[in-house]
C-alpha cells in the first residue's frame, strides 16, 4: 500500500508561508503535482517563480473567501494536471476576541476564513473527485485534510472566534468524512499546538517571554517547526491511511495532555 503520492495532484491553500508552504514544498518534493494557493502573490512568485509552463508546481493567487476565485483555483488546477486527488485546507488566520464586544465582528471573520472557505472547497473539489472517478470501482478516489488547532479543544476567551471556529471545522471534518464515505474520499484532520507560523513568529516578536509559556506547557518543551507537520499531512493523503476517516490527529507536543487549570495551592 505505501506512503508514496508521486504522481498525484494537490492543491494546498494557506501555501504562500508557513505551515501551509512547508506542506506544499513538501508534496512537491515526494513528486506529488502541487497547486499552491494563497492571496500572497508575491510570496507565491517567490516560492514558485514566475514560470507556470513546467514541473509539478504551480501557483494561484486570490481570495478564496469568493466562490468564483475557488471555482478559478479549480479550474487552473486542472487545466496543469488534469485531475485533482488531495486537497489540504490550509488557509487559516488567527486574531484576538473580545467575548463581550457585539460589533467585534471577529468571530464572523473567523468562521468565514477558517470555516466556511474550507466548506466550500471541499464540496467544489469532492465533486471533481467524484466525476474523474467515474468507472473506477476500487481504490482511494481522493482526500481532503483540514489544518484545525488545539484551540478547539482549550478554553482561550482572548482567542474566541478562532477557538470557535477551529471546533467547527473539527465537527465538519468528521461530518464530510461519513457524507463522503460512500464515495471512497477520506476527510481527516491535523490539529497542532504551538507552530513556529509566520503569525507565531511576529507575536514572539512583540512578547519575548511568551516563548517560555509556551515551552513550559508543552512536555516536549519546544515550538514545533512547520515541517514537522507535513509528515502527517502526506499520511493522511496517502494510500497508507486508506482506513482512516474523519479523525482529528492531535500534533502539539503533548500540550492536551496538561491540565489548562493551575492546580489551588495547598
Amino acid at each position: 500500500m505505501g506512503f508514496s503520492i508521486e504522481g498525484k495532484t494537490a492543491i494546498v491553500t494557506g501555501s504562500a508561508n508557513g505551515v501551509g508552504l512547508a506542506i506544499a514544498r513538501h508534496f512537491v518534493d515526494k513528486g506529488a503535482n502541487v497547486m499552491f494557493a494563497d492571496m500572497d502573490e508575491d510570496s507565491l512568485v517567490k516560492e514558485c517563480g514566475t514560470t507556470q509552463e513546467d514541473g509539478n508546481m504551480r501557483y494561484f493567487a486570490g481570495d478564496l473567501r469568493e466562490r468564483l476565485t475557488m471555482a478559478n483555483l479549480l479550474s487552473a488546477t486542472l487545466d496543469a494536471f488534469d485531475r485533482v486527488d488531495i486537497l489540504v485546507n490550509g488557509s487559516r488566520q488567527t486574531m484576538q476576541s473580545s467575548p463581550l464586544d457585539f460589533d467585534d465582528g471577529s468571530v464572523e471573520q473567523m468562521l468565514s476564513q477558517n470555516l466556511m472557505t474550507s466548506l466550500r472547497l471541499s464540496q467544489l473539489v469532492a465533486k471533481r473527485m467524484i466525476k474523474q472517478a467515474e468507472g473506477q470501482d476500487e481504490g482511494q478516489v481522493g482526500s481532503i485534510i483540514n489544518l484545525s488547532s488545539i484551540a478547539a479543544r482549550r478554553t482561550h476567551p482572548e482567542l474566541l472566534g478562532y477557538s470557535v471556529s477551529c471546533a467547527a471545522l473539527d465537527q465538519m471534518t468528521r461530518s464530510m468524512a461519513v457524507a463522503l464515505a460512500p464515495e471512497r474520499i477520506r476527510v481527516n484532520a491535523v490539529a497542532f499546538g504551538s507552530v513556529m507560523s509566520a503569525s507565531l513568529r511576529g507575536i514572539l516578536k512583540e512578547h519575548n517571554d511568551y516563548r517560555a509559556d509556551i515551552e513550559q506547557h508543552t512536555p516536549l518543551g519546544r515550538i514545533a517547526a512547520p515541517e514537522e507537520l507535513a509528515e502527517a499531512v502526506q499520511f493522511l493523503a496517502c494510500e497508507g491511511s486508506s482506513f482512516m476517516t474523519g479523525q482529528i490527529m492531535t500534533i502539539d507536543g503533548g500540550r492536551t495532555l496538561l491540565d489548562p487549570v493551575a492546580a489551588p495551592a495547598h
